[in-house]
């Protein structure tokens, strides 16, 4: 790498276009090859083929585990998008500080070599000389006293050089770490998205081979199945033991998500016209005043956990044990969410799906009645 006068504000450069490039939509990455099995549900993208007398409910589970699959590479997704962000941002800030950091190097040597080219045109002659030739005496001392002054100033100014240097170095050093994990995160998210597209692609073709009559008999089959878990959570008493109150930012994120209803599910959305399903909560939440993590799988992970029984409006509850989907309660034993790709977001049973727990963005702040 160049360290000429021009040498950092080239590389900032270059970084701040390079951070372009795979900004970028679209930016195209080599397949980094297959990845290891993670273990995700419905990992395989085989479908059965739908034919006429075919068992509707293997189907619909098939779905499900297609979707669910789906769901999770959708998280994948979102986490990789959100750290190349973070890490494009970090480059451009970083490329900044080595602009002005050059600049700052820059005008120090320009004051450096003002000093030596004044050094130059009095240092001919040696001090005793010059006290002979002198007509004042006492000005030839204090002169001598400046020109001490002048060249500890001199040292501290090739002092601050060397520490700009190494601050452009560091600086330079930092965007070049950032670059690579930019590049690995992008990778990353592209090999999400095609895990995302596969899974869809796979359920939506199940999807096509079904006879109108069976569509129709499949969504009676969703529709009871998620009834009937509903009504055993219920069952449960589970109801009878919730707060009903909530805070005023919780009431503010459920005003905000349930105003979102009927809007189409579109995975990796984060609104206005479309959303996922963490996009649905992390919106609704930063509507409300308050940032929670993008993916429901960080929202389990970093937002503080409650119990089922003291759930309240606003809360989120997270689904399936890889906490691939996730809902906000808003009373009544209900959520709101968007489901998966073709449906809308919609009002559901809270124990319609496997609840895995409940997370609260606002612990702390009081409920009200």
């Amino acid at each position: 790498m160049r360290t000429g006068k021009h040498g950092w504000t080239t590389a900032a450069v270059t970084v701040v276009c390079a951070v372009t490039v795979l900004a970028a939509p679209g930016t195209a990455f080599a397949d980094p090859g297959p990845s290891p099995s993670s273990g995700t549900p419905g990992a395989s993208s085989s479908a059965p083929a739908a034919t006429p007398g075919k068992d509707l409910e293997a189907v619909r589970k098939k779905l499900d585990e297609l979707y669910r699959a789906a769901a999770s590479a959708t998280d994948e997704y979102n986490a990789a998008e959100e750290k190349a962000d973070k890490q494009s941002a970090e480059i451009v800030e970083l490329a900044k500080k080595i602009v002005k950091g050059q600049e700052k190097l820059d005008g120090l040597k320009d004051r450096a070599g003002a000093a030596a080219r004044s050094q130059y045109r009095t240092g001919g002659l040696p001090d005793e000389a010059k006290l002979m030739l002198s007509d004042d005496p006492e000005d030839f001392l204090d002169g001598t006293g400046r020109v001490v002054q002048g060249q500890r100033a001199t040292k501290g100014l090739l002092g601050e050089m060397t520490r700009t240097q190494e601050d452009l170095k560091a600086y330079a050093a930092d965007a070049s770490a950032q670059f690579e994990k930019l590049e690995a995160n992008r990778k990353a998210k592209a090999t999400a998205r095609k895990k995302v597209e596969k899974q869809i692609k796979a359920a939506e073709k199940l999807e096509s081979e079904l006879e109108q009559e069976e569509k129709e008999r499949l969504a009676r089959l969703e529709r009871e199945a998620q009834e009937k878990a509903q009504t055993a959570w219920l069952g449960s008493g589970i109801l009878k033991d919730l707060d009903s109150g909530a805070t005023e930012q919780g009431r503010k994120a459920v005003e905000y998500a349930t105003a979102q209803v009927g809007k189409p599910y579109q995975w990796g959305a984060e609104g206005p016209k479309a959303y996922d399903c963490s996009g649905l909560t992390s919106q609704a939440w930063v509507a409300a005043g308050t940032a929670i993590p993008r993916t429901s799988q960080q929202q389990w992970k970093q937002l503080t956990r409650v119990d089922i029984e003291d759930m309240r409006p606003g809360d989120l509850i997270i689904y399936f044990d890889d906490a691939s989907h996730v809902g906000m309660y808003i009373g009544d034993g209900s959520v709101v969410h968007a489901p998966r790709p073709g449906r809308s977001i919609t009002i559901a049973g809270a124990g319609s799906m496997p609840i895995l727990g409940v997370v609260r963005p606002d612990t702390g702040a009081s409920a009200q009645e």
